[in-house]
């Protein structure tokens, strides 16, 4: 299966570097390059390509508005969005998984870890930079804590509903709590002994009870609600 990929960033040195990267990959086609956020939202809404990689700082409609419109609580029918930015804010991280990203990177990042973003957003995985994975579950951790003490308001990204519709079952919290270390779908199952399509069937049941639009939200969910332990985080940087 070939990737189709939209890159939006307004300086044609980057667009240039990323289809140089993406595009030499045999799995990976690039079907947009745009300098804008409207023109971004227009093109990805025409070519629905399987993956948008998009700026933040573009003239116009910035990149945080166009990963709303394209991948929001509103947007018809959501496609999928990764953030490569050059600013490391919470502010950005946030508003970004908020608006529906499956993943942020930052532009200093290797091309590997680029390659890797897109192939696992694109097999429904999500993919945050480690530089900001170590920082948002330890701002995570702290805003459980916050809530547990009385001592503020829980903060970041949207996270799913504190009480699941359903309650989830102990094999679910299971793949709840290895999905939010960073697994994959794959270490998943050799984790759990059980199939790949048991992990998938398992994971769309928690999304289900948690009213969680992605895999970034399963994991918010159990940091804010303490399903994991402070210490519990992954090399590979990839909460899902």
């Amino acid at each position: 299966m070939t990737i189709s990929i939209l890159i939006a960033d307004d300086q044609q040195m980057i667009r240039s570097a990323y289809g140089m990267i993406l595009g030499a990959q045999p799995d990976m086609k690039i079907v947009a390059s745009v300098a804008d956020g409207a023109t971004a939202v227009r093109e990805a809404r025409r070519l629905r390509p399987d993956v948008c990689l998009l700026d933040i700082r573009m003239p116009g409609l910035n990149g945080l508005e166009a990963t709303r419109l394209l991948a929001g609580p509103e947007a018809p029918q959501p496609l999928k969005v990764i953030i490569a930015t050059t600013f490391d804010l919470d502010e950005y991280v946030y508003r970004a998984l908020r608006n529906g990203a499956c993943g942020f990177l930052l532009k200093d990042g290797s091309p590997a870890l680029l390659v890797e973003a897109v192939r696992a957003v694109a097999a429904d995985n999500a993919m945050i930079s480690p530089a900001v994975t170590v920082r948002l579950l330890r701002h995570m951790t702290a805003a459980a804590t916050d809530r547990v003490t009385g001592q503020g308001a829980v903060t970041g990204p949207r996270a799913a509903t504190g009480v699941p519709e359903l309650p989830l079952t102990p094999r679910e919290l299971d793949v709840v709590r290895l999905l939010a270390r960073g697994r994959t779908n794959e270490e998943l199952a050799a984790e759990l002994h059980v199939s790949l399509s048991t992990v998938k069937t398992h994971l769309g049941n928690v999304q289900r009870k948690l009213a969680a639009r992605n895999r970034v939200e399963i994991a918010a969910w159990a940091w804010e609600n303490g399903i994991c332990a402070a210490g519990d985080t992954h090399g590979s940087g990839t909460p899902g």
